[in-house]
């Protein structure tokens, strides 16, 4: 899954947890949106890597 579905189906898991009083089912919920929230980052940074990598390269070029 992506970085928002994650985030989105780990916060259903949490509240379906509470409604129902299901404490694992909050915590699973805990979890996948903090799984989604770390996929986000790290996918932020892969991007501003290559950005930074790409504009290292046009400056080689010109060079």
């Amino acid at each position: 899954m992506g970085a928002r579905t994650d985030k989105i189906f780990g916060r259903s898991k949490q509240a379906l947890g509470a409604v129902t009083g299901n404490e694992k089912m909050k915590r699973d919920g805990q979890r996948q949106e903090d799984k989604g929230k770390v996929k986000g980052k790290i996918d932020s940074t892969i991007g501003r890597t290559q950005d930074a990598l790409d504009d290292l390269k046009e400056k080689a070029d010109r060079s």
